[in-house]
């Protein structure tokens, strides 16, 4: 995989990148049984009202059922495709199981047509397999990992996230996750073994506000270029500092900046064994 940078022909393509998708990609065409049509919510939920800011518009897309669930256990499958999914930034496999069936997954790295995957207790420790994580040795990568045993792949499912097992514990895996916090998860829960396909979407410059747009990105307004009564940040003549002492957010919440922002009782707080870094990161950390 690679990424291609575009020549400053326009002022549009100055520093404009994508991913080589037909480096990796072996397929344009979803299969039809397990794509379905949709409307896009553009960030409101059910009663209208904006819940997910700057979001709206966009190419149209169709939905493709990926299982998460992986409930088809003991049953080898094979490669058929490897896929673009435009609702997520990794790839997407096509599995055809032993007995006929196709399913999509999200694809790991290194994976090609014609490997097998299994998901098995038993299976082996190579990428794109699944088996519990009590099976899993310590210092194994993974992903489309649960929460709990049975609940669906939740933890590492967007491009080149992995999670690293680092201990077993009390019947309980300690991973720690792309965000460098280190969590407790049941050992009876499931994983998959390896890192989420393609790791070069960190490294794309959408170079343009209209590239943005047809990614179903709408515009975001800076709050020190609101007025006061729109923004905590708001206000001033000219350019002026926020002038408090923590960044908020419009509704006065703290944010960003290496901000705590986790609710203190949380119901998870208990399986956090090490919470993740946050603030700038320093040579040497």
């Amino acid at each position: 995989m690679s990424i291609k940078n575009y020549k400053p022909r326009t002022p549009g393509t100055r520093n404009m990148s994508v991913v080589k998708y037909r480096d990796y990609l072996t397929t344009d065409t979803p299969h039809k049984r397990l794509v379905s049509g949709g409307k896009q919510r553009a960030g409101r939920n059910a009663f209208g009202r904006i819940t997910t800011r700057h979001q709206g518009g966009g190419n149209k897309r169709k939905f493709r059922m990926v299982d998460f669930m992986f409930d088809k256990k003991n049953i080898p499958a094979k490669v058929e495709h490897i896929e673009y999914d435009p609702h997520r930034t990794g790839f997407i496999a096509r599995m055809v199981y032993r007995d006929g069936e196709r399913r999509y997954m999200v694809a790991p790295q290194s994976l090609k047509v014609g490997d097998s995957i299994l998901i098995s207790e038993t299976a082996p420790v190579t990428p794109g397999n699944r088996l519990p994580l009590k099976n899993i040795p310590v210092g194994t990568f993974v992903y489309n990992i649960e929460i709990q045993t049975g609940g669906g792949a939740k933890i590492g499912r967007a491009a080149g996230n992995y999670a690293e097992v680092v201990a077993h514990d009390a019947g309980y895996a300690q991973i720690k996750l792309p965000s460098s916090e280190v969590r407790k998860i049941i050992d009876t829960a499931w994983a998959s073994i390896g890192e989420v396909s393609n790791p070069e979407w960190h490294l794309v410059n959408i170079g343009k506000a209209g590239r943005s747009r047809a990614m179903g990105i709408r515009p975001t307004v800076r709050g020190t270029a609101m007025n006061p009564v729109d923004h905590p940040h708001g206000g001033g003549e000219g350019r002026q500092g926020r002038g408090l002492r923590r960044a908020k957010s419009l509704w006065g919440k703290p944010t960003g900046k290496g901000q705590k922002t986790r609710t203190p009782k949380k119901y998870s707080n208990t399986f956090i064994v090490s919470r993740r870094k946050v603030g700038k990161k320093r040579s040497g950390a």
